[in-house]
């Protein structure tokens, strides 16, 4: 142990240091004052439409913005948009097991400064979330041109949900010609292929992950069972299939399906009472297969004035699998108790609406932009073995939003941007509505040296799904309130001698935030309202250095909190307070190699009921090395959790663990 702790610390050293001191030597490189060359440095990775629906080089945009281009997220390792995502400063990462895998509608939620809802998800700008959930583990990597984020509140251009930030997935226009396979422990298996033109791209994604037991440990504290079980993850396999067409110039096609499935098997590992029952370690408690599938279809259009986007995704996610002991007390029968019964459930979420704006240039210091949109959403419970389910109506509604925003160059420093939006429902029993705002200042000290201060207002409805779920382990809540924060945010952004600096001071404060609560004597949950706020500070730079070497870190201290009635504890903090972040790529020749690093700490387990406990830290760790011996070949090896540490990856109650050591052995070649 004291062996594996000091080279955990060396691999955090290792991933930090290297950057401070790359900075003390380009400082003294020749040239470095050139911010011309910075520009040229920048220009490729810098410019961000999200944040304000109009292109700017990062540095000119007031809010706190990270660009991951494909050429990054290939360096890293990353298999899918989840993983590109999950060693990201400010981020923090939660996994239901091996290869991303999640269990139906619990699923990987990318939790920005300490909240754990409100990520407002974009494929090409469309909302892609079905319920306010999302798969990303479901996006191939290889089909990402570039992913967009912006953190703090998002409602005032892009709605509900856009609360802790926006992560906006670019999709590639042009499929490159290219086969890959990969092999790797655990019965890992790859196969893409990818195959276009500038007007046409077909690609075809899949991968499989067979077994990875001890995914998680969970005590048994039933009426007549108690005891630990544990949860084998088998056959966690994806799919992904779809076509870009390139219309025109201005106009392009974009259609995805895609897939996942995973067994989850849980057995009892200890038994210290059972009330007569004979129940003996090794025997099954109980079988849960999910299934998710998702379609999603764009009609995207875009010149200098005018941008417009169609989108129609639908979604369906089945849980199935035998029930051997019983979970919920009842007239019938006691928790704990041997049954032989069927579990099920099914639902399927669909949404297809528009959003459209129109950018005006009034004289050469004022732009205005005025957009509208619209959203049809139907939650529908399809017809499955459990009662409750199919008790359950369909329910949708309209979703309704008009935004302008205002940016005005008072002089060649100050710059403000203003934004209004108004929001309402129609067509369903309880309708919303919300009007917020946003003010945004830049000072520009120089064209490479900005400083920001920003007010953002949010909102989020709450779903169907969280009022009058479909599961029998879930309560309604028909009078779930609407959620409404509001995030304050002074930064500094720099792009100089090959470093590109940015500094964030934020504080978050949201009223009624939606939260699910466990009942572990009922064992079942409910969502509710309650309240949330965290303040902190980010600082990350990405440096250029000399032959072949780049780096890059962050670090984020936060004090995330909430306050629920179910405790009547008051405020209580919730995930970790500290994060580090880090990489290293060298590229020589014909090699490339690239390791990275998330290490979170200070964390605690916030359970529904009990008071908050503090938890160990999990250290994220991949590693990539690639050779090209050509410009059609490449060999790539990486590696993910390199230290084959057991974290555990959940901030909540439950235990779910990371995959140990494993690698993948891939192939390309492009034709």
């Amino acid at each position: 142990m004291k062996k594996k702790r000091w080279l955990t610390a060396g691999i955090i050293l290792a991933l930090s240091a290297h950057a401070p001191l790359a900075l003390a030597a380009e400082d003294g490189a020749p040239g470095g004052n050139d911010s011309t060359s910075a520009i040229d440095v920048y220009e490729m990775d810098d410019t961000i439409v999200t944040a304000t629906r109009t292109a700017k080089k990062d540095v000119d945009v007031p809010a706190s913005t990270m660009v991951l281009t494909a050429e990054k997220i290939k360096e890293s390792g990353a298999t899918n948009a989840a993983e590109a995502l999950s060693q990201l400063n400010g981020f923090t990462y939660k996994s239901f097991g091996a290869n991303g895998a999640s269990m139906g509608t619990m699923n990987n939620e990318l939790g920005i400064r300490g909240n754990r809802n409100g990520t407002l998800v974009l494929v090409n700008g469309n909302p892609v979330a079905w319920r306010t959930k999302y798969n990303l583990e479901m996006i191939p990597a290889q089909n990402i041109e570039r992913i967009e984020i912006v953190k703090g509140g998002g409602s005032v251009l892009y709605g509900s949900e856009a609360m802790a930030g926006v992560v906006n997935i670019i999709l590639k226009k042009n499929n490159p010609n290219e086969v890959t396979v990969g092999f790797g422990n655990y019965g890992q298996q790859k196969y893409d292929l990818s195959i276009g033109d500038e007007i046409l791209g077909i690609h075809l994604h899949t991968d499989k992950w067979d077994k990875q037991e001890g995914a998680s440990f969970s005590d048994l504290d039933y009426t007549k069972l108690k005891g630990q079980s544990r949860t084998d993850i088998l056959d966690a396999d994806k799919l992904n299939f779809g076509f870009n067409w390139n219309i025109n110039p201005r106009l392009q096609m974009v259609y995805d399906f895609f897939k996942t499935e995973a067994d989850y098997q849980r057995f009892i590992t200890r038994v210290d009472n059972s009330a007569g029952q004979g129940v003996v370690p090794g025997e099954q408690f109980n079988g849960r297969k999910y299934t998710t599938e998702q379609h999603v279809t764009q009609l995207n259009y875009k010149d200098d004035k005018w941008k417009g986007n169609l989108y129609w995704n639908t979604g369906t996610v089945e849980s199935e699998g035998p029930t051997y002991f019983t979970t919920t007390d009842s007239r019938s029968s006691i928790s704990g108790e041997r049954t032989d019964s069927r579990y099920n459930t099914r639902e399927r979420n669909t949404t297809y609406g528009f959003d459209g704006q129109r950018i005006w240039e009034i004289g050469d210091k004022s732009t205005a932009i005025l957009g509208i949109s619209g959203q049809h959403e139907v939650y529908q419970a399809l017809p499955a073995i459990s009662t409750k389910g199919n008790s359950i109506k369909n329910r949708m509604r309209n979703n309704w939003g008009v935004f302008g925003q205002w940016e005005q160059h008072f002089d060649a420093k100050n710059t403000g941007i203003f934004g209004l939006r108004e929001t309402w429902t129609t067509g369903a029993a309880e309708n919303y509505n919300n009007l917020s705002g946003s003010l945004q200042w830049l000072h520009k000290m120089n064209d490479n040296n900005n400083l920001y201060a920003s007010v953002n207002q949010s909102f989020i409805m709450p779903t169907f799904a969280q009022m009058f779920p479909s599961s029998d382990n879930a309560n309604p809540a028909p009078d779930l309130k609407p959620q409404y924060g509001i995030n304050y945010e002074i930064g500094w952004k720099q792009n100089h001698n090959k470093h590109n600096w940015r500094l964030a001071i934020f504080h978050t404060d949201i009223t009624d935030n939606i939260a699910a609560k466990w009942d572990k004597k009922k064992t079942s949950y409910t969502y509710t309202n309650e309240d949330f706020r965290n303040t902190g500070i980010e600082l990350s730079c990405d440096i250029s250095g000399t032959n072949g070497w780049s780096y890059q870190y962050g670090v984020t201290w936060q004090n995330p909190e909430t306050k629920s009635e179910s405790k009547k504890l008051g405020w209580e903090r919730t995930q970790g307070k500290l994060q580090l972040t880090g990489g290293i790529t060298y590229k020589k020749d014909k090699w490339t190699s690239s390791l990275s690093g998330s290490y979170l700490c200070s964390r605690v387990m916030s359970p529904s009921k009990e008071p908050a406990y503090a938890t160990k830290p999990y250290f994220l760790t991949s590693w990539r090395t690639s050779y090209a011996p050509d410009k059609n070949t490449e060999v790539a090896l990486s590696v993910d959790n390199i230290l084959d540490r057991k974290d555990n990856l959940s901030h909540s109650s439950s235990y779910y663990y990371s995959a140990p050591v494993n690698y993948l052995l891939s192939f390309s070649y492009k034709f």
